[in-house]
């Protein structure tokens, strides 16, 4: 019996690290050589990473992509001799760019196909840069008849029945989908459709890594003809599996389970956080502890993402700092074992009072406490933290949650300055979820978590794990608070949290009106509030740092509101 043996190559890329790129797919090469494959299947863009926006803009990026090409060709050939490689690669043709897909065979570029469906949606702007394809992509080898589609092509369905018509018998998929939650049941969904249309057994290979604001998981996987499930790759590490075709059916291989939604959130923000520091060349991270609960997960992921050594703590106590936000810091740092320093600011907290008593002075007596004093203690703290920051070489690492984000519950040049924003796409909500979560790990669970990278030569992951429970209890279970004022908590100035978040993800991820949000069932004060706030806001999420994308919708990418607007929404 026939048996054709097609290696998935999820790797990690970095967007215009070329020559990189190719000595990453051509170890990938050799390892599924050795392993006996006759094809490699790499992910969408591999060759350049993705997305590389405005680099496609750019003549010379695509005449580099070319050479590198060109000369992995060439390599592949002498250290794989016999295997073809499918490498997704950017493409200037006859005056139009591609988002293309090459077989290289012996030596040389055989064939290439053409992405038929650009998106523009979401995080997507393809349609910017390139233009569509227009013929089906089929090519044979060790007698099967095998069709390329790549990523958007997918989610529709022509491309596959293109493919199939034109005498395809298996599908073979590039990708570069970017994690959010959930994503994966519908990948799963969308490529079952295909089959069911087409009859065509389908390999799913997806890129994993961060870049930016964007996470991809792998999570790469396998469809036989009947839209069974035959392989699933892990998601967040790097991986070469073997997929068996045997007289045109797909043979049954290795299924990861499926993990919880805080298994996944957790892991692609530990990935971000690890791909942001290296890929960029950081030798470690700042955060500024405050005794709450977003800072401590912040560390949490810092820590699990590059080892107690590259992270150290900050402590920034104030008069209104409580003694119990200094003790659960202190010890959070002694069970992750970080360098931590302690810097009380009422010193200059009380200097920038004395500076600014004669300007203040003609505006008349001054209140006794007021938004002015809360913000200038963010603003002390930011400062410290930033000039830290110039004397290490350590990027600070911002702390702020979606929910503070939406609405504005953050100070400009305060709390809001660093230069990565880990849980900005996590709800307030969330984030005791993914703390519990995290607390759950025991140390033999974080030991084979998987963050390993593959091939040789890949980032490997820090040497310290750390087991469950380094969030103290009393961070978790104590009403959250800025801290800025005597007996402040942050329902003093926005609603439940609760209800905050589901106003928020009414509004900002599914669009739905005012009007439509308080029909479903949320007060209509607490929603005129929010969504007045979250408008007001946009200025300053503009000024923010970069952070990791985990929902459908984050405030970045896929977030483009005008700050300027008079819109005023549907009420009635």
């Amino acid at each position: 019996m026939a048996t054709l043996k097609i290696a998935i190559a999820q790797i990690n890329c970095t967007v215009g690290d070329v020559a990189g790129n190719a000595q990453r797919i051509l170890a990938a090469a050799q390892s599924a050589h050795a392993q006996g494959a006759e094809l490699l299947l790499t992910p969408e863009l591999a060759l350049c990473g993705y997305p590389p926006e405005d680099l496609l803009l750019r003549p010379d990026f695509y005449r580099a992509c070319a050479s590198e090409l060109t000369a992995l060709a060439t390599a592949a050939n002498l250290l794989a001799p016999g295997l073809a490689l499918l490498v997704g690669h950017p493409e200037a043709h006859d005056k139009a760019r591609y988002n293309a897909a090459s077989l290289l065979r012996g030596g040389r570029i055989e064939t290439t196909y053409r992405k038929r469906r650009l998106p523009t949606y979401e995080v997507f702007d393809e349609a910017r840069y390139f233009k569509a394809g227009t013929e089906p992509g089929v090519f044979e080898i060790k007698g099967v008849r095998c069709g390329v589609n790549i990523c958007a092509d997918v989610w529709e369905p022509e491309p596959a029945q293109l493919a199939r018509a034109a005498g395809a018998a298996v599908l073979l998929v590039l990708n570069a989908s970017p994690y959010h939650m959930n994503k994966q049941a519908t990948r799963h969904a969308t490529l079952k459709k295909r089959v069911h249309e087409t009859g065509l057994a389908a390999i799913y290979a997806n890129m994993v890594g961060g870049q930016d604001e964007l996470v991809f998981d792998g999570a790469s996987f396998a469809l036989d003809a009947a839209g069974r499930l035959t392989h699933q790759l892990p998601a967040f590490a790097e991986q070469l599996v073997i997929v068996e075709i045997q007289d045109g059916h797909v043979l049954p291989g290795e299924l990861v389970p499926a993990r919880s939604i805080e298994a996944t959130v957790y892991e692609a923000l530990v990935l971000g956080v690890r791909d942001y520091l290296g890929k960029n060349g950081f030798p470690g991270v700042l955060i500024g502890l405050s005794g709450g609960i977003d800072s401590a997960l912040t560390l949490a992921i810092a820590v699990d993402a590059l080892g107690a050594e590259q992270v150290r703590a900050v402590m920034m106590p104030s008069p209104w700092t409580a003694q119990m936000s200094l003790d659960d810091s202190r010890e959070m740092v002694r069970r992750l074992g970080v360098q931590y320093d302690e810097i009380p600011i009422a010193a200059a907290m009380e200097q920038f009072a004395v500076l600014l008593a004669p300007t203040f002075a003609p505006l008349g007596e001054k209140p006794a406490w007021d938004t002015t004093d809360e913000n200038l203690q963010a603003r002390i703290r930011g400062m410290l933290l930033m000039a830290i920051s110039n004397r290490t070489g350590r990027l600070v690492l911002t702390t702020g949650n979606k929910s503070e984000m939406a609405v504005g519950y953050a100070t400009l040049y305060g709390d809001m300055a660093g230069g990565f924003a880990v849980i900005k796409d996590v709800f307030k909500t969330f984030v005791y979820r993914l703390a519990n979560y995290r607390n759950s790990l025991t140390q033999e669970t974080c030991r084979t978590a998987p963050n390993v990278s593959w091939p040789p030569g890949g980032r490997t992951p820090h040497s310290g794990v750390f087991g469950g429970g380094v969030i103290p209890a009393n961070i978790i279970e104590r009403a959250p608070s800025a801290e800025l004022k005597p007996g402040q908590t942050d329902q003093d100035s926005l609603p439940p949290y609760a209800v905050l978040d589901a106003i928020i993800e009414a509004y900002m991820e599914r669009d739905l009106s005012p009007k439509e949000i308080i029909a479903g069932g949320l007060p209509e004060a607490d929603v005129r509030r929010v969504v007045t706030l979250l408008k007001r806001s946009e200025y300053k999420r503009r000024q923010a740092p970069p952070g990791i994308r985990v929902s459908r919708r984050a405030f970045g990418k896929d977030w483009r509101y005008p700050i300027t607007s008079r819109y005023p929404d549907e009420w009635n």
